[in-house]
């Protein structure tokens, strides 16, 4: 072997290194001085996402956990009444007034005029309330999300139809539609959550019908209709997870307003009926008490109070915490 062929052996084996053409040594140009303090952090870092970044966010918003906590606790406990709550909530120790009893070690929150504890009224109210708002909520965003998405997306007649519908929900007071709408279904727990769900879809598709109109234009869509997808599969695949954060935002508030809206309808007679507890109904029942028993509408208050401020606090949170323009 000559010194040529031993030479470029040498360099296709990596014993030597590269050389010029005459034969001279090639200086690697390529440092490798020690790393700057903290830069194997940064490449070792995961890559960071909307949802990662909205759910450190939430977790840094004390009030938003203060909500988020107060609102697991009355799940759990409204979950759990049937084995720790006495059931007879509805059945009367006394048909006389001599039935109120203050709060005792017996009766926590006090007994009302036909001696029905208050406390588990109280509790088995707060299950009515849930559902109620839970249930109401989940009608309006099916049909809020349907009717939001075939306005944004297609526009032009199909638009101003759903818009003008609307519309006309909006013209009418809330509270006396749901009072028209009970009248016609009949005042029961379930025609309740259908009349405040039924009302409740245009403010919801008008949410919705707005994130769509800022996403559909942008490039992926396009792309994926010059690919060919279908409109079910562009508005379900590329606009829903980027359009939804908003109707998170509005529907968990949204809750706090169906509890309000349920306590007022009851308060009017027009809710859930008796003998099933509920908080507004129980506030109508104390009314001409509240000077002698005023724990009659101190602890269902109480009660409405703190669980639509924490579903508000939780709302609230959620905004800011899915808001892209928010920093660390």
């Amino acid at each position: 072997m000559t010194r040529d062929d031993k030479r470029l052996h040498d360099v296709q084996s990596g014993v030597e290194g590269p050389r010029d053409a005459g034969g001279h040594p090639v200086k690697d140009e390529h440092v490798t001085g020690p790393m700057l303090p903290g830069a194997g952090e940064v490449a070792a870092r995961p890559a960071r996402t909307l949802w990662g970044d909205a759910l450190t966010r939430l977790r840094k918003n004390k009030l938003a956990i203060a909500g988020l906590i107060w609102i697991t606790f009355v799940v759990l406990i409204t979950l759990s009444a049937d084995l720790w709550v006495p059931q007879n909530f509805a059945e009367p120790n006394s048909t006389e007034f001599a039935g109120l009893e203050s709060p005792s070690f017996t009766h926590p929150f006090g007994t009302d005029r036909i001696g029905r504890d208050v406390f588990a009224r109280v509790i088995y109210g707060a299950r009515v309330s849930l559902a109620v708002g839970i249930l109401a909520v989940s009608i309006s965003l099916v049909i809020g999300l349907i009717m939001g998405a075939l306005s944004g997306y297609y526009g032009g007649l199909v638009d101003a139809f759903v818009m003008r519908t609307a519309d006309i929900f909006f013209a009418f007071p809330y509270t006396l539609f749901a009072i028209a709408l009970l009248a016609a279904l009949g005042p029961s727990y379930r025609n309740v959550f259908i009349a405040i769900g039924i009302l409740g879809w245009p403010s919801i598709a008008r949410v919705f019908r707005s994130s769509i109109l800022s996403v559909k234009e942008n490039e992926y869509v396009d792309a994926a209709r010059a690919m060919g997808a279908s409109d079910i599969r562009i508005m379900g695949r590329h606009i829903l997870p980027n359009a939804i954060a908003p109707i998170i935002v509005y529907g968990t508030m949204s809750i706090g307003g169906a509890i309000i809206t349920e306590a007022a309808l009851s308060y009017l007679g027009m809710g859930v009926q008796p003998p099933t507890p509920s908080w507004g109904m129980m506030l109508s029942e104390a009314k001409a008490l509240m000077g002698p028993a005023p724990w009659l509408t101190i602890y269902p208050g109480f009660a409405i109070l703190t669980t639509v401020l924490a579903f508000v606090l939780m709302g609230d949170g959620l905004r800011d915490a899915l808001d892209v323009k928010m920093k660390d």
